[in-house]
């Protein structure tokens, strides 16, 4: 199967179930922003990988990578696709739920927003946390225009949370200073 199809070359591409659609769209944007999240939080794991004691993260984001996966792919329907698309289900909500609660029970408590950086790995926590936003947006223009589907949504919510308390939680990991905004 080759890669390229000449099908797009007019700036149209097809949505599951067919329909085709300019690449302005705004589904089109939706699930390319989450694909971009995918890339960034592939770019994280990868920077974690090499550190025993951060498996469950590791795990985690592996977890994330093909939740987001569905997430584009429901963002991806068009007419005629309906069904052909397993659900998110709620449960994916639930997890993100559950690591976030035992992230911010581990975390020394703040009252002003952080600054990323101070490592590396906690920088890309907040690339990914302010590329999951932007991929929220976009969901959230998709679905005034076609109606997305709303677990989706609530995940892409939840997941810029959990991607703010990783670099938290990394800062405590990796013993470097947590900058707090002083305004």
């Amino acid at each position: 199967m080759k890669v390229y199809t000449k099908t797009g070359d007019k700036g149209t591409t097809a949505l599951i179930g067919g329909e085709r659609v300019f690449k302005t769209d705004v589904r089109v944007e939706a699930y390319g922003s989450v694909d971009e999240l995918i890339a960034f939080a592939a770019l994280l794991k990868d920077n974690l990988s090499d550190d025993p004691a951060l498996g469950s993260y590791v795990a985690d984001l592996n977890r994330i990578e093909s939740r987001l996966m569905t997430v584009a792919a429901l963002l991806a329907v068009g007419q005629g696709g309906d069904g052909k698309v397993p659900a998110l289900g709620e449960e994916a909500v639930g997890y993100l739920e559950e690591r976030i609660d035992a992230m911010q029970a581990a975390v020394p408590q703040i009252t002003n927003f952080t600054i990323p950086g101070g490592n590396r790995a906690v920088s890309l926590c907040h690339v990914c946390r302010t590329v999951c936003r932007r991929a929220e947006r976009a969901a959230l223009r998709a679905d005034a225009a076609h109606e997305a589907d709303r677990c989706a949504l609530v995940y892409l919510n939840r997941l810029s949370d959990y991607f703010y308390l990783l670099g938290r939680a990394l800062t405590l990991h990796f013993q470097v200073e947590e900058t707090l905004w002083e305004p």
